[in-house]
């Protein structure tokens, strides 16, 4: 058997738990994520122990021979118990088999063999395991294949993969989550099973389909898993609304992007630029509302009108459907999905100061992160039109940034607020109170007047007596007369 090469401070840790093991006579092994991150030579601070027998009683037993600095959790009725210690986290487990209902992915659990446990694992590169018991410390167990298939970069199920997804339908969403953030191919076998068992994500909870989905886009190049989501058939059971982006349709020889592949494009170009996983959704939603505002037009051909509006209203309900946090996690998004494109149409006409200033009160201090979606957005088969919106695009970007330094206008709030203009009109909140703030808002985003109280004040007055109002008395603001009914 192949010996394996594990950290110092691991060894250390793995040798204790073999020697307590082999004290109380059981067979004990490391599993699972562990030995394949240690292949692949990435960290790991969980070590998942197996033993022929009581997980919790050789917890127990590891406990004793720390001492004081081991904090032990002990789960009865899962049959696992964790230990924590220092910044390692372990976990013990007896070996099982196990057996389903069709209708719950929740098993029915026996003791079991170490085969036994090994095959109930979802993929053979998870189905590892090294020993720790004295006589073979060290050595490598691979019963199905699984180091191959990790020099392969395959994944593949250790039994025939429709069982495995259909007992535990979870199992297809790991499949396409491992394949995203490993960058290994599905094996055909199991890849078609994916498609077999579509149908079966049903009984499994959507916060257990959010979590997959928020590794996936965590993930380097987020969108190589939903595009497995979609070529596998899982995709409208996750997420319909972006399954139905997919295709082109042409009219009179003339036909749209596919907004699907133009979606992954933007979503991996924003993988490459921020680790911002809110900003990864904004781009993978950004468009969402384009197959229900799509329409063909004379003469212009395919438009899809207030496709960005629309497509805001609609994050709510998503957020809601797949168990997303409904706070201001939401809330960035569907600004980033409203506001998207207002960059690009500045680009496309005359950039005005006033728009200019607008779109950056708009933002506020999420204007970085939307000008990296909108950057991103610029994607077409023509690299001259391309570089064109690109140069664009950096003008605006240098005139927004004189203008931020000249007019300090994010997170802007205007000089005169509600309140102000309630206390001098005496007024409770109402839509005259919302006519006369707009009203400021506007003449200093347009340059009418001056960003300065002084100004805002006036024009304030000045909107007041258009709509009737009669400024209360103030004696300390010479600005607001004596009013001659006090």
């Amino acid at each position: 058997m192949e010996k394996m090469k594990i950290p110092t401070g691991d060894l250390k840790i793995m040798s204790l738990v073999g020697d307590v093991a082999d004290a109380i006579g059981r067979e004990c092994y490391v599993v699972g994520g562990y030995v394949r991150d240690l292949i692949l030579k990435r960290h790991s601070k969980d070590i998942d122990f197996v033993t022929v027998g009581s997980g919790i009683e050789l917890a127990q037993a590891v406990a004793d021979k720390i001492g004081k600095k081991a904090r032990l959790v002990v789960f009865k009725n899962f049959g696992t118990a964790q230990l924590h210690c220092g910044k390692v986290e372990l976990e013990f487990v007896g070996a099982r088999r196990e057996s389903y209902n069709r209708n719950s992915r929740k098993p029915i659990v026996e003791d079991g063999t170490l085969r036994d446990d090994l095959s109930r694992r979802d993929f053979t590169v998870n189905a590892l395991a090294i020993k720790v018991n004295s006589d073979g410390r060290g050595e490598l167990v691979d019963m199905w294949g699984g180091l191959q298939d990790m020099d392969d970069k395959i994944l593949r199920t250790p039994l025939d993969p429709d069982i495995t997804f259909s007992d535990d339908p979870l199992r297809m969403m790991r499949a396409v989550r491992f394949a995203t953030q490993l960058q290994f191919e599905i094996h055909p076998d199991t890849f078609a099973a994916l498609g077999r068992n579509a149908e079966r994500l049903k009984i499994i909870s959507r916060e257990r389909i959010a979590d997959e989905l928020m590794k996936i886009m965590a993930s380097p190049r987020p969108s190589i898993g939903w595009r497995l989501l979609s070529q596998s058939g899982l995709l409208p059971y996750v997420l319909p609304q972006l399954e139905a982006m997919k295709g082109v349709e042409t009219v009179r020889g003339r036909g749209h992007k596919d907004n699907f592949d133009h979606t992954m494009q933007v979503l991996d170009k924003v993988a490459q630029k921020s680790d911002n996983v809110w900003l990864r959704w904004s781009a993978l939603l950004h468009d969402i509302a384009k197959p229900v505002t799509k329409r063909w037009e004379e003469p212009q051909g395919w438009t899809f009108h207030n496709h960005n509006f629309i497509g805001s209203k609609m994050i709510p309900k998503i957020f809601k459907e797949l168990r997303l946090p409904m706070d201001i996690k939401m809330k960035y998004v569907q600004k980033m999905v409203e506001l998207h494109m207002r960059p690009i149409a500045l680009v496309e006409e005359e950039v005005t100061d006033s728009a200019v200033r607008r779109l950056i009160v708009d933002a506020g201090e999420d204007l970085d992160d939307l000008m990296t979606l909108c950057q991103c957005d610029i994607t077409s088969k023509n690299p001259e039109k391309v570089r064109r919106h690109l140069a664009n695009f950096d003008y605006l970007v240098s005139k927004m940034a004189e203008i931020e330094e000249k007019d300090a206008l994010r997170n802007w709030q205007p000089p005169v607020d509600g309140l102000e203009i309630m206390e001098t009109f005496a007024l409770q909140p109402s839509r005259e109170v919302g006519v006369i703030k707009q009203a400021i808002r506007d003449a200093i985003l347009d340059g009418i007047i001056p960003n300065t109280h002084e100004a805002a004040h006036a024009l304030m007055l000045a909107e007041g007596a258009k709509l009737g109002l009669t400024p209360i008395t103030n004696p300390g603001n010479p600005d607001i007369p004596e009013n001659p009914e006090k």
